[in-house]
Formats: structure tokens, C-alpha cells, sequence
């Protein structure tokens, strides 16, 4: 199993794992072994196609080379693409689209005479149960998914094409899965969606994230509660005061702003202004001191200008973003702002982003500085060398933030200790036993 892309994309591939262990299948621990190699896609950007297609083609020599009798691909790519790709990949015998993952025992069984492309719609997928097994990718960290799909319109995203209109899980599912995952031995439960602030509102009657938060930080005051992927419209006073009020919550707000020209936010389709999102992050912070920030911007969106870009740098300066991420627009024929007049010259885009980023990695250091000194409690995750091991504060997502790197020969993975921190190493921190 080979899962590409976003966090949601990882919580289906370790459920079409657990399906197929739960079914008799093995894991093989290598591609050369393997009877049947499932891909699992993600076509976001031009990127991200590439980065799926080449892992394909990569994989696919198993089938002359190695045991691979079946080689599959599932997600976005063939949602994206559908019928098309069937002759541009000869090489995969079955596409699954992503209202399909349930399909994944008939589609591996060789004996199995299954359609070559399975692409049902993904919006009449019922939301996944709570006790459906699945092999987790870490031991002690997890994401949850609380939703499916989006209702939003912004103009550079296909997520609402890719996965169906927003469909919230009920709260005693989300629940009784975090309890299961929970004994499992998970101590950080990372709550994931394509608009997780909106979740909820789309259930009958519907249901509220200050209310999730609270039964699921009611499980286990030890574990960790992350909230990612929120957004600036959605989110609101009942989330933050519940986030506030709970010491296992982390106090971490991932908003991503796209941008703070008002002219381009109108473009994107986005709802939200440069002076309610300052104020949005001005009453984050006055509510959770301790609150660290992040964002995801978009640079060479159409019609972008110079002044419109110097008015996101203004307010990325403004706000001090603790964590920040940049992306280049990505064009495409399905995209409604594909129509737009005035498309950025990649060189100018590829400019800014280097901007932002070398500004946000100034911005990122001071903030850092202020830990120093400071006692966190520190998630263990990996041993790197035999004499240093890395772990996370409540202040850092996994994958996405530096890490807390510690020289030490005997903490083990899945530990939750205190540290202090004595030192910044770009984005990463240097942490010590007390």
C-alpha cells in the first residue's frame, strides 16, 4: 500500500488496509513482494498528478520484475480523470475512484472479474462506521476524520469535484471511534476534514464542533485533541472556547487564509476579509494566550498584482504566523478560475513564493526564540540516531512543523515527557530532560 497526498488521503489507506488483513491479505514489507500493490492517489495540483503518475510507472516494473500479479490505483487521480485514464495507464488493472474504497477486496482478488474502472459517486457514500478496521500508519499518533467533502465554491479547488458535497460523521461515531483508537495506544488524535470548522452543520439536526471537542476531550484527559484544516468563515467563539477550555486540546489553530488582497480573496471566492481574519486571529489569541497560529497562502493566483501581493506580505508581518505554508497557483481546465484574466508568469509566481517564505522563516524564528527556556510536555515519536530520538509539543503537527529534537539513549516512542527548550535549529527545536 502506497498512500500519497493529504492526511485524509493516509486515513483511507490504512482502512483499505485493515479491510484486506482483515480478509486474510498479508502486508508485504516490499513492492518486489508483493502480489497486489494498491496505489492511493492525490491530483490537487500538477504536482501532485506527477508525483502519482511517476510512483505508478514506478511500481509497475514489480509486474514484470517481482510477484505483482495486480497493480491498482485508487483516489483522486482516477476521480479526476475517470474513463481518460484508462488508456493513458495500461499498466494499472484496476482504477478506483473515491466514492470506491469499499470496493477494495473485489478489485484485489485476482480470481475476481472486476470492472477496470469503478467510479461510483463519491457524494452518495454513506460516512465510514467506527469499528471498521484499520492499520495505523504510527502507533501513537492518528487522524480522525470528522467529515467528507466540502460545500464551499473557492475558484482553485476541485475538492468539492474530487469528494462529493460536505458529509459530517455523527458525533457518537467520531466518538466511539476515538475511543477504540484511543485503547489502541493512540496518544494524539488529529481531527481532520476538508472544512473541519463547518462540521456538523450539514446533520439533521446538526451537530457543533464546540461539542465534539468537548465529548472527545472527555476521553482520556492524556490524549491529545488537534484540531487541522479549519477555516476563517467556519470557525467561531463556541470552537475557541472549547479549545480553550480543555488542557489536552491543543491550543494550535491551523486557518488557512489563502490570501488578504481584498480583490484576489473575491477572485478565489473566498468570503472572509483582511480585517475579519486579523480580527478572527486578534480574538484566537486574547481567548488562548498560548495559542500558536498556522496558515496556508497562495501566491500567482490570476490576476494577482504586485500590490495585491505586498498587501499579504503586510499582513502575514501584521499577524506572525508560528507556522506558515505557501503554495503556487496551479492551473487547470476544470478550475473556474481558469477563466481569469491576467495569469501570473510562473517566474513572478515562483518570486513570491520565495518571498513569503524566506519572510515567514524570519517571522517563524522569532517566534521559536520565545520557547527557549520554556518546560513543554514533548510526544516522542522517532529515534533518529542511537543517541538522538525526536518528538512534538502540543505547538507542532505532525508532518507539517518542525520537530523537538532531543539527545537522549533511553526515551522510547509513544512517551510523553517534559523538556526544556534550549535551543532553535531553523525550524526545529533543541529540547532537554529535566
Amino acid at each position: 500500500m502506497v498512500s500519497l497526498g493529504c492526511a485524509r488521503n493516509r486515513v483511507d489507506s490504512e482502512i483499505m488496509t485493515g479491510r484486506l488483513l482483515a480478509e486474510g491479505w498479508t502486508l508485504a514489507p516490499d513492492p518486489a513482494q508483493a502480489d497486489t500493490i494498491v496505489v492511493n492517489t492525490c491530483s490537487f495540483i500538477d504536482a501532485a498528478v506527477n508525483e502519482s503518475i511517476d510512483t505508478i510507472l514506478d511500481l509497475a516494473r514489480h509486474k514484470q520484475r517481482g510477484t505483482c500479479r495486480r497493480l491498482i490505483v485508487v483516489g483522486c487521480l482516477p476521480e479526476r480523470y475517470r474513463e481518460k485514464i484508462i488508456d493513458a495507464l495500461p499498466e494499472v488493472d484496476c482504477f478506483l475512484g473515491t466514492g470506491a474504497f469499499d470496493e477494495i477486496m473485489a478489485a484485489a482478488d485476482p480470481q475476481n472479474l472486476f470492472e477496470r474502472c469503478c467510479l461510483p459517486d463519491p457524494g452518495a457514500v454513506p460516512p465510514q462506521a467506527a469499528d471498521h478496521p484499520r492499520l495505523l500508519t504510527h502507533a501513537h499518533t492518528a487522524y480522525l476524520k470528522i467529515a467528507e467533502g466540502c460545500n464551499r465554491l473557492c475558484t482553485y479547488c476541485m475538492i468539492p469535484r474530487l469528494r462529493g458535497r460536505q458529509k459530517s460523521r455523527p458525533l457518537a461515531t467520531i466518538v466511539a471511534e476515538a475511543r477504540i483508537l484511543i485503547d489502541a495506544g493512540v496518544r494524539e488524535l488529529n481531527l481532520v476534514a476538508q472544512d473541519t470548522t463547518a462540521y456538523g452543520l450539514d446533520l439533521c439536526p446538526p451537530a457543533h464542533l464546540a461539542g465534539l471537542l468537548d465529548a472527545l476531550a472527555g476521553l482520556d484527559p492524556q490524549v491529545w485533541i488537534r484540531l487541522l484544516y479549519g477555516h476563517p468563515e467556519s470557525i467561531d467563539a463556541a470552537t475557541i472556547a472549547a479549545m480553550a477550555r480543555h488542557p489536552n486540546i491543543c491550543p494550535y489553530f491551523d486557518i488557512p487564509i489563502q490570501h488578504a488582497s481584498p480583490s484576489v480573496l473575491k477572485k478565489m471566492g473566498r468570503g472572509a476579509t483582511a480585517q475579519t481574519m486579523a480580527g478572527l486571529f486578534d480574538h484566537i489569541r486574547a481567548a488562548v494566550p498560548q495559542a500558536s497560529l498556522r496558515t496556508t497562502v497562495m501566491v500567482g493566483f490570476p490576476g494577482e498584482t504586485t500590490r495585491d501581493f505586498n498587501l499579504l506580505l503586510d499582513f502575514v508581518t501584521r499577524v506572525q504566523f508560528d507556522h506558515l505554508g505557501a503554495f503556487v497557483y496551479c492551473d487547470a481546465p476544470e478550475l473556474a478560475a481558469h477563466g481569469l484574466a491576467r495569469h501570473v508568469a510562473a517566474a513572478t509566481a515562483k518570486k513570491r513564493f520565495n518571498r513569503i517564505m524566506a519572510l515567514q522563516k524570519q517571522i517563524a524564528g522569532r517566534c521559536h526564540e520565545r520557547h527557549i527556556g520554556r518546560i513543554y510536555p514533548v510526544l516522542i515519536e522517532q529515534r533518529r540516531t542511537k543517541a538522538t530520538i525526536t518528538g512534538r509539543t502540543m505547538f507542532q503537527a505532525p508532518e507539517v512543523d518542525g520537530v523537538v529534537v532531543i539527545k537522549d539513549k533511553t526515551l522510547a516512542p509513544g512517551q510523553v515527557v517534559p523538556l526544556r527548550i534550549v535551543e532553535v535549529r531553523g525550524y526545529d527545536l533543541m529540547g532537554k530532560r529535566l
